[in-house]
Parts: C-alpha cells; sequence; structure tokens
C-alpha cells in the first residue's frame, strides 16, 4: 500500500534506503543522509514522500523536493526526484514503478510543472522522461547527459525553460 511517509516510518526508510543503494553499480552515497536534510529544507512537504508497505514493512520509498530551473533571466520552480528506493528482496515487482506514478500523481495536483531525475534512463524513460539536454536544461554538475532527465507535468512548459537545475541546500 503506497502511502505518506510519517515519523515513525523514518527508521526503516534509512534502512531501506542504505540497503537499495549498496547493492546498484554506484553503491551508497549518502543518500539517506540526503533524505534527513530534505526533510529539514523549509520547502519540505511530506505529501511529496511516499512509502510502500507490504504486511507492514516498508518495501519502497520516494521523495520528491523542489528545485529551480535558473538561468540569467529567470526562474521555475519543479521538482526533483532525489532518492528512489526499493528494498533489494521486493525488485522487479512493479514496486518503483507505482511509486513513480504515484509521485507524478501528487506532482500534478501540486501543480509543479516538470520533474528532474539523475538516475538511470532504462527505467526513467518508461515514464516520458528525456534527456533534460534537449531543452537546454543542465545539472549543477558533472553527469552522463543521458543520466540527467526532465519529464514536462504541463504540456508544452519546457519549451519557455532553459538554464541549470538548482536544488535544495542539502544537496550541497
Amino acid at each position: 500500500m503506497i502511502r505518506i511517509i510519517n515519523e515513525n516510518d523514518y527508521s526503516a526508510v534509512e534502512a531501506l534506503t542504505i540497503s537499495s543503494f549498496s547493492e546498484t553499480e554506484f553503491g551508497y552515497q549518502q543518500e539517506a543522509d540526503l533524505i534527513k536534510k530534505i526533510r529539514k529544507a523549509p520547502s519540505y512537504k511530506a505529501e511529496l514522500e511516499l512509502v510502500d508497505e507490504i504486511d507492514g514493512k516498508i518495501v519502497g520509498h520516494g521523495l520528491l523536493s523542489e528545485c529551480l530551473i535558473k538561468n540569467e533571466n529567470d526562474s521555475w520552480k519543479g521538482l526533483a526526484l532525489a532518492p528512489l528506493s526499493v528494498l533489494p528482496s521486493y525488485q522487479n515487482k512493479k514496486i518503483g514503478t507505482n511509486l513513480m506514478l504515484a509521485l507524478e500523481k501528487r506532482s500534478l495536483i501540486a501543480d509543479y510543472p516538470f520533474i528532474v531525475i539523475l538516475g538511470h534512463p532504462t527505467f526513467y524513460k518508461r515514464f516520458g522522461y528525456l534527456p533534460a539536454s534537449k531543452w537546454g536544461i543542465f545539472p549543477p554538475f558533472e553527469v552522463p547527459e543521458e543520466f540527467f532527465m526532465i519529464k514536462e507535468l504541463r504540456k508544452n512548459i519546457l519549451q519557455e525553460i532553459s538554464g541549470e537545475v538548482a536544488y535544495l541546500k542539502a544537496f550541497e
């Protein structure tokens, strides 16, 4: 069952995040610490942090936080996904997919115009995420172009946007 996180879930989410990312090709990169920092940000919204619970066990987690795309003339507020994780023993069972769809639905309801993602293109392409560079949108750090993606949640909004993504201070 996908639901909004509550404080009682925090330790389970930390363990899940460490376990999940430790199994990836890039290894654990302090994602659990990032989650803690994002929760302390003034713009944090619990309704954009979801867990998937099966038989009382947290098996998946996803978190969206506000970001900006800025250029010399303008800025646009949207969301960044970081992180999305599923317990290794529950992977390939649509948990990540269902969390992603639920997070996107909440983003639409909250009227955010886009979501940026730093992640594996094979997984995120199926949701319509494309390389952000196609629109002249770039991350604030070096990363292979195909791993930094964006999806517009408002039709044609990306035609109006270009610049560099500015994440919350938690990402620094």
